[in-house]
């Protein structure tokens, strides 16, 4: 990592350190109730009996599981779909409200649906996890094609370019900023769903683990289970990037 690069890792770090420290100061001088918000330091202090009680990392590793499960279903459906409504404009204006309209309603309310389809297991919160994860990376992928700057297509076809290298060579570098935008938006809605649907069923992961440590009123805990959630995010906000940047060097 070059120093241009550390700077911002470092600004964030120091950041997140003073939003504790000035956290840790208000709870002390009582102008955050304790029951409500928790001392950092009381937050950290509470993994390692966390991990004992309720196995934290085997949790962690079944959220990140079933996320990374869930979003590997959505980019195999998105991606081609979103393909497929740039290349039929008609189906691509038909559908692209409709697409926005669903992804802008609760999906996770249809989990009792998808309760009695599947039953209680991990299929059900990687399919409900997958179909918000879906629909951005799909609307995205066509945004992104569609945006493709026309005089990059035009000097591909001045040179003969054959439509598989200008799909490979063209489009896809420079749709790639737009794509992996939805699969940004895609997978944390993913990640949204499946740690919801553990909080409602009481079935594994980190969601249980929050949902129990929230009804014993274990607030530190509960704060610490959150914090491993935000951890899941950041390693796919972390992975993703590190593809985008394989994908588009430059």
């Amino acid at each position: 990592m070059t120093r241009l690069h550390k700077v911002p890792v470092i600004v964030g770090l120091f950041g997140l350190l003073a939003c504790a420290v000035l956290l840790e100061l208000a709870v002390n001088f009582g102008w955050v109730m304790e029951i409500i918000v928790p001392r950092p330091t009381d937050t950290v202090l509470s993994f390692p009996s966390l991990q004992e009680d309720m196995d934290l990392v085997g949790n962690f590793f079944v959220t990140l599981g079933m996320t990374a499960a869930a979003t590997a279903l959505a980019l195999l459906i998105g991606l081609p779909f979103g393909y497929f409504l740039y290349r039929r404009e008609a189906y691509g204006v038909a559908y692209e409200g409709w697409l926005a309209a669903a992804f802008s309603t609760p999906i996770v309310l249809l989990y009792p649906l998808f309760l009695v389809i599947f039953g209680r297991n991990h299929m059900t919160l990687i399919v409900m996890g997958c179909i918000p994860g879906a629909i951005p990376i799909a609307i995205q992928t066509r945004q992104g094609l569609l945006g493709v700057s026309k005089t990059l297509l035009n000097v591909g076809r001045s040179f003969n370019v054959s439509e598989r290298d200008m799909f490979r060579k063209i489009m896809l570098p420079s749709a790639v900023p737009t794509i992996f935008t939805g699969i940004r938006i895609g997978v944390m809605y993913t990640l949204v769903n499946i740690v919801a649907i553990e909080y409602l069923i009481d079935f594994g992961g980190l969601g249980r683990i929050v949902s129990q440590m929230y009804d014993n009123f274990s607030i530190p805990e509960t704060y610490a289970a959150i914090v491993a959630v935000i951890l899941v995010s950041t390693f796919f906000y972390w992975g993703f990037g590190r593809v985008e940047k394989w994908l588009r060097p430059v």
